[in-house]
């Protein structure tokens, strides 16, 4: 295994460079933070804060759509801003110097008019048991401007973009060749996704051939061991580019067995030069700067922007008029509210809040689409299915965003702008498009002999693996489960779950294990403890809990992947629990043998 922080030389012996002395880069920097009093006290509309560390000033605007913020400063010449005695609605702040004025519900100067966007601060809530806000600063904020490139003109075939499947394509850029998060085979989330649509008969090849591919981050829907796994017999030097996140994402890479011996990762906001009209920039994201990452690619001055699965790539400043835009749609790639009983959770209940929560992603999506006006947009990691028999339900009541509607509403909204629908196969001309989008040879879809959906999956051999683990030796003792929780390292938290192992239809299984943990002082009860606290009841499948627990991998294969039914008294999210589980267990597994050796 290698795994270079910067660059490894690339499959051809060209040595990328990313200018180390000219730039540095990009970080997250927190500006101001207010703790759980403050933020009470910010009233509805426009408030003026200052921070008292430095003096720094900052305009922070609450409405019942949330909180948006920014460092009180004109983009003119840098004037102070003010109350508008002129505004009735409470919504614009006017600059002392020269009267220009922003309306910072929008964040956007309103005087001059059709102007200036005004940069804004990214707001981390703090977890809601300490409560607070931070406002947090990317910095550069617009890394891509750094060494700007003229647009050259293209010839037909020299940019192509060929759509495999879920979040992989395949760039064809001029003499190279470079994928995004190819999963082209198995299940993500343990059990718990299934691909969609049928890649093309060659996928494998195209990734052992490809000069570069980019991972955007560690969920199994982008970093697929079982793709990788096929990909190393082949070729373990195939050049891989990841962020620099703070959760590594080839955390568990050692053990998983997999030979790779190529793997890149990258400072953010940096462009990693791979010849002379090829580069790219991989840029975090505002929400979960710890693992998520999108990626600008730059040829010949033309730009490809591929946000991915980021909830606000880059602090939400994106660069605009990008001659290709990709992102996901679909919604659904969450245990909520789906996987919940008790209380409010009803079938109607559900329902609704699907509808509405998929509702609210197609209008965002399109009206970030709409603000960055590219020439082409294309929905896709999107594209899977909860294919297995026993999650029909699931399958069922996660309903998701249609692409061909998301397009729909983007015509409607900005017609100038040209919508890609993929199919397996498909391919995006990119020279031709740009000179006539309408344009038979702009887009060319996959023959019709082409298999679009997949209609059958290899269950068996990835659902016998994760059974291996339900009859794992140290599973015997039932002191397993302190020292799990320990290893875990989650406590001084006033929670308490009682997790019980179940079967396919989440009925508990005879001889599983049932049991508490009080995570105040991480202590194991027979019986829920009677000050006040807490509590979530869990119930997990045996053999994605035991697989879980023995390897030490995060719980979102049993959240994301629907592996569980959660009911929660009072009806809480537990963000310390979950981001811990999910995010910020130990890289290093439990150390079995040990524990065996000290029964």
């Amino acid at each position: 295994m290698h795994i270079s922080v910067c660059l490894t030389e690339t499959a051809r012996g060209d040595r990328p460079s990313h200018r180390r002395g000219m730039m540095a880069a990009q970080a997250a920097k927190t500006v101001l933070t207010l703790d759980a009093e403050a933020v009470r006290a910010l009233k509805v509309g426009i408030n003026f804060v200052k921070n008292p560390e430095d003096r720094k000033c900052f305009i922070i605007y609450k409405d019942q759509d949330g909180v948006r913020a920014c460092r009180n400063q004109c983009k003119h010449q840098g004037g102070l801003f003010m109350k508008d005695i002129e505004d009735l609605h409470e919504r614009t702040v006017r600059c002392t110097k020269h009267n220009w004025k922003l309306d910072v519900k929008a964040m956007q100067y309103v005087n001059p008019p059709d102007s200036f966007m005004q940069d804004e601060l990214e707001i981390v809530w703090k977890d809601p048991s300490v409560g607070g806000l931070e406002l947090v600063e990317l910095n550069p904020p617009d890394p891509w401007l750094t060494d700007p490139r003229g647009a050259q003109e293209l010839e037909a075939g020299e940019v192509t973009i060929t759509y495999l499947t879920h979040a992989c394509m395949q760039l064809k850029l001029g003499q190279r060749t470079m994928l995004f998060d190819p999963w082209l085979t198995g299940p993500a989330f343990a059990r718990g996704w299934w691909l969609l649509h049928q890649p093309p008969e060659d996928s494998f090849e195209r990734l052992c051939k490809a000069d570069l591919v980019y991972i955007s981050h560690m969920h199994s829907d982008h970093l697929s061991y079982p793709t990788l796994k096929t990909v190393s017999k082949k070729r373990p030097d195939l050049p891989i580019y990841v962020g620099d996140t703070s959760r590594p994402v080839f955390w568990y890479l050692e053990k998983s067995g997999i030979t790779l011996t190529n793997i890149n990762v990258v400072p953010f906001g940096v462009w990693q030069n791979i010849d002379e009209h090829l580069r790219f920039m991989i840029l975090m994201d505002g929400v979960h700067p710890e693992m998520d990452t999108c990626v600008v690619v730059e040829y010949k001055g033309h730009m490809i922007l591929n946000t991915v699965d980021c909830t606000r790539p880059n602090g939400g400043r994106l660069p605009t008029g990008v001659d290709v835009m990709m992102s996901d749609f679909a919604g659904g790639a969450s245990g909520f509210p789906m996987t919940f009983t008790g209380g409010k959770y009803t079938e109607i209940w559900k329902a609704e809040f699907i509808r509405n929560e998929r509702k609210k992603l197609l209008n965002y999506k399109a009206q970030l689409v709409k603000s960055l006006q590219p020439k082409i947009y294309c929905p896709f990691a999107g594209y899977f299915v909860e294919a297995h028999p026993s999650d029909l339900y699931i399958k069922t009541t996660n309903t998701k965003n249609n692409p061909d509607d998301l397009n729909a509403l983007i015509k409607k909204n900005s017609p100038g702008i040209t919508t890609w629908t993929p199919k397996p196969g498909s391919v995006l001309d990119l020279g031709v498009a740009l000179k006539d989008p309408s344009s038979i040879d702009a887009i060319r879809e996959s023959p019709n002999s082409a298999k679009t959906y997949k209609d059958s999956w290899d269950f068996s051999l990835y659902l016998d693996e994760l059974s291996l683990a339900i009859d794992a030796e140290f599973f015997q003792h039932k002191s397993w489960i302190p020292f799990y929780y320990n290893w875990a390292g989650f406590k001084n938290y006033n929670l308490v779950i009682r997790v019980i192992e179940t079967n396919d239809d989440f009925e508990p299984v005879f001889g599983g294990y049932d049991y508490l943990v009080d995570f105040l002082d991480l202590s194991f009860p027979p019986r829920r403890p009677d000050r006040a606290h807490a509590y979530l009841e869990i119930k997990n499948r045996i053999g994605v809990m035991r697989h879980v627990v023995k390897h030490g991998l995060l719980w979102d294969n049993l959240y994301i992947g629907f592996q569980n039914r959660i009911s929660r008294d009072p009806d809480v999210y537990h963000h310390r629990f979950w981001n811990h589980f999910q995010i910020e267990l130990p890289t290093t597994g439990p150390d079995w043998d040990l524990f065996l050796q000290k029964l």
